[in-house]
């Protein structure tokens, strides 16, 4: 196996794996990678799954949870209390002993705090650690909704008429986006709104870059509708920068007209991965109902 992990460039095996996410998105990461562990080792279970479940979640008997190896159960509630709960997760990548963490989209996957605390903890406890995905600098410019269509401009990418046009950034020695070039191309007041959306013209989105999940983003056809809004977008997401694009109208559907560029992790995963021992070769059978996993706990 060691041959397999070496040739690919890897110095490390991947037995478990966290996802700190749920639905399609944990998923997804299961049957895809027990897929490409099928075709490559002749095992689907080659690598154990341990997931993060809510009591919502188990009630609903959700399927990310039926396919998982393992779950422990999370507080519920808001996604602050459990997928999107960096120092939650971090504490679990520890007390499961996982061998990486997956974190799939949404929840705190564009949080690049999530990586640099996983990075300070591992190396405080001397071990080797995998993050999938994208690198915190990375995340800071890409994951903010503001900093990638700035830096999507200054590679002369073609982007949405917003209240940045024409604004470019050069990234520092960190990769990250100098806060006056960033804070120029926010929205800070309502007037600023209305004057954007002039120059744009009607319909526009009024989105808080730190918003998700459809928090903090009101659509606006005149420009009453954009006074009401604007304190709208501020209060549903405390504290975000915010700023203002165009939209269109497409299948009876608004959306808004943002251009944001996204990096994706390789298809293989970097630290190659390996059958863990004792756990023999399986068929993988389409439509298989998957088993009830093993509850385990956080502690």
């Amino acid at each position: 196996m060691w041959s397999y992990v070496k040739a690919r460039g890897g110095d490390r095996v991947i037995r478990k794996i966290l996802i700190a996410n749920n639905g399609m998105a944990a998923t997804k990461t299961i049957m895809s990678i027990r897929s490409w562990a099928y075709k490559t080792f002749g095992d689907e279970r080659a690598v154990e799954f341990v997931v993060m479940a809510t009591p919502e979640d188990l009630a609903a008997n959700a399927e990310f949870i039926r396919r998982a190896d393992e779950f422990v159960e999370v507080p519920g509630g808001s996604n602050a209390n459990n997928y999107a709960n960096v120092p939650l997760i971090v504490d679990l990548c520890v007390s499961q002993n996982v061998d990486a963490v997956m974190v799939g989209w949404g929840h705190a996957s564009e949080n690049p705090k999530l990586g640099d605390l996983l990075k300070e903890r591992m190396a405080a406890l001397g071990r080797t650690f995998t993050f999938i995905g994208p690198t915190s600098p990375v995340m800071r410019v890409l994951g903010d909704k503001i900093g990638s269509i700035l830096l999507a401009q200054s590679s002369n990418v073609s982007t949405m008429p917003w209240n940045g046009d024409g604004m470019t950034c050069d990234l520092d020695e960190n990769g990250v986006i100098p806060f006056d070039q960033f804070d120029k191309a926010c929205i800070h007041s309502e007037e600023e709104a209305v004057e954007a959306a002039n120059r744009i013209g009607y319909p526009v989105m009024l989105k808080a870059s730190e918003g998700g999940g459809g928090k903090g983003i009101r659509k606006a056809n005149n420009e009453m509708e954009l006074r009401t809004a604007y304190p709208q977008v501020l209060g549903e997401v405390p504290g975000s920068p915010v700023f203002l694009c165009s939209s269109l109208r497409a299948r009876g559907i608004w959306r808004c007209r943002w251009w944001a560029t996204r990096t994706a992790t390789p298809s293989h995963l970097a630290g190659a991965i390996a059958r863990p021992s004792g756990v023999s070769k399986r068929s993988s059978r389409r439509g298989r109902r998957p088993s009830r996993p093993t509850r385990t706990s956080s502690k």
